[in-house]
């Protein structure tokens, strides 16, 4: 854990601005062939044991539209769960770029490129341009990998607002680090639009269905074939902005406050059922939100007493027609019933951790997603939209650190999910996870 380390306002400044990823000035220094040909190369290992002991939570309601599965928060299966192996490497290119690849190998199913992105060096004015695949900087724990999380899982808010994986997209950034006294960082996103939960999207394609005739007294297989009604949208789709601000409150306290919001051209999904029925969805969406973080660092040894306390707050507008099609012969689909509306819904979460003793912390976090909940889910039988109930989520942990470079964490939730049919009986679930997490080399900075 760190130390105290005294400051001034400037150095403070300096700091901030490191952490953020921004530099403030451009290095003079020559690249030699050691940094150009040696990235530095990082392995992080992360495994969790997972027993939902009482009760059983699925989606909360409302939220089970376009949510995917990866197994990386709540659906973690019970039993022992290999849930990413994080290998990330780093390096400064020249004077002008810096450069950063992170792979993730999800248990057995394979690599997957989380991010590979490059950032400037050389801008004038405190700007920095950020283009790739990326993490978006909303909010505040979106841009954070699982080993940088103080909880094992993910908050609900953030999971089912941006997907499983965050807001994480091919796109371009463009911020600004202003010339001020306090930390002062605004941001643009020009961003793809392709998988994250906000933007999902489909395009135009075919609805195949497989199936069996025996008239002639023989079974021929068929194939039903048509469009799925969706038209392509060019990318990028979504765009966002967000602004962090972190007011200068002397060596022991410091603290960020950020917002941010975004917009998709395109919002669409589609469900494919074994009948050879076709829900679409095909709209645009929008979001906002607010964050903040207060950290307290007394210069205990190891993290004794050290304090975090950490929220966000998002709502989403999803403006959509729903459409229910069936086959109307082997290459035309019917619409049955069609329902045009608006979904908004909402999420906060506060959480707290402290540390109890040297190497060791322990966490509170209470969540509410469905504050509003005015869903996607079809009514066909009054032609609208249905609302829902809220779901709540509560989670408690302690976190042993042997080092900097490791932790094992257990941690309890109680999840009192709603469900669609809005019976709140019964529903509550108790989990138990036991995780451990090592870090193998040198790891950049993490952000504020």
């Amino acid at each position: 854990m760190k130390q105290s380390i005294t400051t001034t306002p400037a150095a403070t400044l300096l700091i901030l601005g490191v952490a953020a990823g921004t530099p403030l000035h451009a290095s003079t220094e020559r690249v030699t062939a050691g940094t150009a040909l040696n990235p530095s190369i990082s392995v992080v290992l992360d495994a969790v044991y997972a027993n939902e002991f009482s009760g059983h939570a699925d989606d909360p309601a409302g939220f089970e539209i376009g949510h995917d599965h990866h197994d990386h928060d709540h659906d973690l299966i019970d039993g022992f769960n290999l849930r990413e192996t994080e290998i990330v490497f780093q390096s400064t290119v020249d004077p002008y770029f810096d450069a950063l690849v992170n792979l993730a190998v999800e248990g057995t199913s394979g690599i997957e490129l989380e991010e590979a992105y490059l950032t400037t060096r050389a801008l004038p004015a405190g700007l920095q341009v950020k283009a790739g695949r990326f993490l978006s900087d909303v909010g505040y724990i979106n841009q954070q990998h699982p080993h940088d999380w103080d909880f094992v899982d993910r908050p609900l808010i953030n999971e089912h607002l941006f997907g499983d994986e965050g807001l994480q997209e091919n796109g371009v950034q463009l911020s600004w680090l202003a010339p001020t006294r306090s930390y002062l960082r605004l941001g643009v996103e020009v961003l793809q639009g392709e998988t994250s939960g906000i933007a999902n999207y489909e395009g135009a394609g075919e609805h195949t269905v497989l199936g069996y005739a025996d008239d002639t007294g023989e079974p021929d297989r068929l194939r039903w074939r048509a469009d799925n009604g969706l038209d392509d949208v060019s990318g990028p789709r979504l765009g966002t902005v967000f602004a962090k601000w972190g007011p200068d409150l002397g060596f022991d306290h410091a603290a960020q406050f950020g917002i941010s919001a975004g917009s998709a051209r395109a919002f669409q999904m589609v469900e494919a059922h074994s009948s050879g029925r076709l829900e679409t969805w095909d709209g645009d969406s929008w979001f906002a939100g607010i964050d903040a973080v207060y950290k307290y660092d007394p210069g205990g040894y190891m993290g004794h007493r050290q304090w975090i306390v950490q929220g966000e707050y998002f709502v989403r507008n999803i403006d959509a027609t729903y459409r229910s099609q069936t086959f109307q012969d082997v290459d035309t689909l019917n619409v049955d019933d069609r329902i045009s509306g608006t979904a908004k819904q909402d999420g906060i979460y506060l959480q707290t951790v402290y540390g109890i003793a040297p190497r060791w912390r322990a966490g509170l976090r209470a969540e509410a997603i469905g504050l509003t909940n005015d869903t996607l889910e079809a009514d066909l039988d009054n032609g609208r939209f249905e609302s829902m109930d809220t779901s709540y989520r509560y989670s408690a942990n302690v976190t042993f650190h042997p080092s900097d470079f490791s932790f094992i964490r257990a941690q309890f939730n109680y999840s009192d999910f709603a469900e669609e049919d809005n019976d709140d009986e019964g529903h509550g679930a108790w989990q138990f996870m036991l995780q451990y997490n090592l870090s193998l080399g040198a790891h950049g900075a993490h952000p504020f």
